[in-house]
């Protein structure tokens, strides 16, 4: 699977600054927020920048395909301005909604076993489902499989049907960076969320891929 996620050339055209890091997370042991969950959250809180440059990297790039970002904000935008009262989620959630807060980085999360073939970022043709009774406007940047739509607008909405629940044993995370945004944090940010999920299931196995960049 992680040699098959692709980064489609239109997308590419773009913003040739974009860059994902790739990470697939085998053998989790989720399970409800606890204490030591929602003490990731509260302590990203405290670092949480929302004017940072890269915010605003991603309200240019939602504007270029037609995006109204004050409207449908990118989730990095979205989660730093409510990093006060993030909800606990449960363990795998808390996790990668912590590291996007303190690095102020878009990340999706995917329970890996719901997906039909392998993720890919495309620029929708208008044909695409989301969902039983929505789709992607044509020319609108999304996530998918060979079922359907997993993420409208890059990174603004994920679908029911591939997020991680309680049960998700492998797990699908997209680290999405534009510039100025540093490759090398990008990388720390990698590392700390594999730091999370080692803690949350200390035999997991993490492999990953830099797609751009």
């Amino acid at each position: 699977m992680l040699e098959q996620i692709v980064v489609d050339e239109a997308v590419r055209a773009l913003r040739p600054d974009f860059a994902v890091l790739v990470l697939i997370a085998e053998g989790l042991t989720n399970g409800p927020g606890d204490e030591e969950s929602a003490s990731w959250l509260t302590a990203a809180a405290r670092t949480a920048a929302p004017d940072d440059p890269h915010v605003e990297s991603w309200r240019e790039a939602y504007r270029a395909f037609g995006a109204k970002p004050n409207r449908t904000r990118p989730s990095v935008d979205a989660l730093l301005r409510r990093a006060d009262s993030l909800p606990s989620i449960n363990r795998v959630v808390d996790a990668y909604n912590a590291v996007s807060v303190e690095y102020a980085l878009p990340i999706g999360g995917e329970d890996l076993d719901t997906y039909a073939g392998p993720a890919r970022l495309v620029v929708a043709d208008g044909t695409e489902t989301f969902g039983d009774d929505e789709a992607p406007a044509a020319g609108e940047v999304v996530w998918r499989d060979d079922e359907g739509v997993t993420c409208r607008r890059w990174n603004w909405r994920q679908c029911v049907r591939t997020r991680i629940t309680e049960s998700t044993k492998n797990a699908l995370f997209l680290l999405e960076r534009l510039e100025p945004y540093p490759l090398e944090r990008l990388d720390a940010a990698g590392e700390a969320l594999a730091t999370r999920l080692r803690a949350i299931a200390p035999d997991v196995e993490i492999t990953g891929r830099l797609i751009g960049g």
